[in-house]
């Protein structure tokens, strides 16, 4: 993580009695946050998250934590509460300091309003992405032709359709299925 957000993010740790899991890579989520049987806050992250990412990740699940104990367990779980908590404490940390002056504005934007995901912001997300290790052969849909095939992390392949709002209809080639897909979505181009 950027070196001078080390020790105020150990505070939040500490203030919180957080017990982090650096964890293997999964594809569905960057961390996760859950209270055990016996009292223990359990914060996991993944181990493969840039240092922005990893950084932004953990304040999003230690601000899931702090809603909790200052709100209830009967909130939802990206709700108001939630939002309110994790500006409060993403705020320390955008800075110069700890982010690259280029992110700071789109940062400020994306925590006026935060998201369940830093992902579904897809400005913020290709920007976090840039200092992401590469990864080759990969490329993002919106980047993809029209009616392009290409395959995703599980080996399902489909074909690129039509943009809707946001995000691109794109049809699963076995099933015929239609699924949509963030534009930002890393996938691999297969040949024509």
């Amino acid at each position: 993580m950027p070196q001078h957000a080390v020790e105020p993010l150990f505070e939040l740790i500490k203030l919180y009695g957080v017990h982090l899991k650096i964890v293997n890579d999964r594809v569905t989520r960057h961390g996760d946050y859950h209270r055990d049987a016996s009292g223990y806050h359990r914060i996991t992250v993944n181990a493969s998250l840039n240092q922005y990412r990893f950084l932004i990740t953990l304040v999003h699940e230690i601000a899931h934590l702090a809603a909790f104990e200052k709100f209830g367990r009967n909130i939802k779980p990206h709700g108001d509460e939630w939002k309110l908590t994790f500006q409060k404490l993403m705020v320390p940390f955008i800075r110069p300091e700890i982010f690259p002056n280029h992110l700071l504005p789109l940062l400020a934007r994306h925590f006026k309003n935060p998201k369940a995901s830093s992902d579904t912001d897809a400005t913020l997300s290709l920007a976090l992405k840039q200092f992401d290790e590469k990864s080759d052969g990969k490329n993002y849909i919106f980047e993809l032709p029209y009616g392009a095939a290409f395959r995703i992390h599980n080996g399902k392949v489909f074909r690129k359709g039509a943009q809707r709002l946001k995000r691109f209809e794109c049809q699963e080639i076995s099933t015929g299925k239609i699924y949509l897909f963030n534009p930002n979505a890393e996938v691999e181009l297969l040949p024509s």
